[in-house]
């Protein structure tokens, strides 16, 4: 073999280096640009999937903040509504107790039949203690007028029980007098009797104060429900 032929030999053995260093060389590059890609597209998600979390976490937080909100609202709302109840039904009240006093009061008496009243009340309270002998309190104003009805009550108790009159002690303790401008937060009462077994151990207020929060009571939740269906 001559110097030329090696020459050629060696210039094709340098070309088949070349061209397979080449090919090496694109693969590696291939392979590369591949694996950046699939890098860069698990980096894309992976902050893809934190700004979802994050935003979710935000919403979620804008919901309770609504929920809380709302809740407050509503909260502040009923207590509100109820703010206003009361402040109806202390009025309602308020009202009633200034009608008590027309029933005692001395010019209203002999249209009211006040006296027949101490007597029906009276006799109730004999009626709910069953005594044979009983203390009553009234107001220091209606002492005469319990004494004048007092036989006619005992008398009536005694028909409607078939037992003998019983003995009624008029206590020369008093009930408080009737409400007065003058001194609006001192103990007052409207009107009415208290009866009391002799030991104290049963105590019936019979007291116009007292009936009026009963009947007050009972008919609460009807002006509760009237209001809810008139606001």
């Amino acid at each position: 073999m001559n110097d030329a032929d090696v020459s050629k030999q060696i210039q094709q053995m340098a070309r088949f280096i070349r061209q397979e260093a080449d090919e090496k060389a694109n693969e590696i590059s291939v392979s590369a640009e591949e694996e950046f890609n699939i890098e860069k597209l698990q980096i894309v998600e992976a902050e893809k999937k934190k700004i979802r979390q994050e935003y979710d976490r935000k919403q979620k937080q804008v919901e309770v903040r609504k929920k809380i909100e709302y809740s407050m609202q509503l909260n502040a709302s009923r207590i509100k509504v109820l703010q206003a109840q009361d402040d109806l039904v202390s009025a309602m009240r308020e009202a009633a107790s200034k009608d008590l006093l027309n029933v005692s009061h001395h010019g209203f008496q002999h249209h009211h039949n006040y006296e027949g009243l101490l007597k029906s009340l009276i006799v109730q309270g004999l009626l709910r203690l069953k005594e044979p002998s009983v203390l009553l309190r009234c107001r220091k104003e209606d002492v005469h007028k319990v004494h004048a009805v007092l036989h006619a009550a005992k008398a009536e108790y005694a028909e409607r029980t078939h037992v003998h009159e019983p003995e009624i002690i008029v206590d020369s303790i008093h009930l408080p007098p009737a409400p007065s401008h003058h001194d609006p937060h001192a103990l007052s009462c409207s009107g009415g009797v208290v009866l009391a077994s002799r030991d104290g151990k049963i105590v019936f207020e019979n007291t116009l104060d007292a009936r009026l929060d009963v009947v007050f009571r009972g008919k609460l939740p009807e002006a509760r429900l009237y209001f809810i269906k008139h606001i």
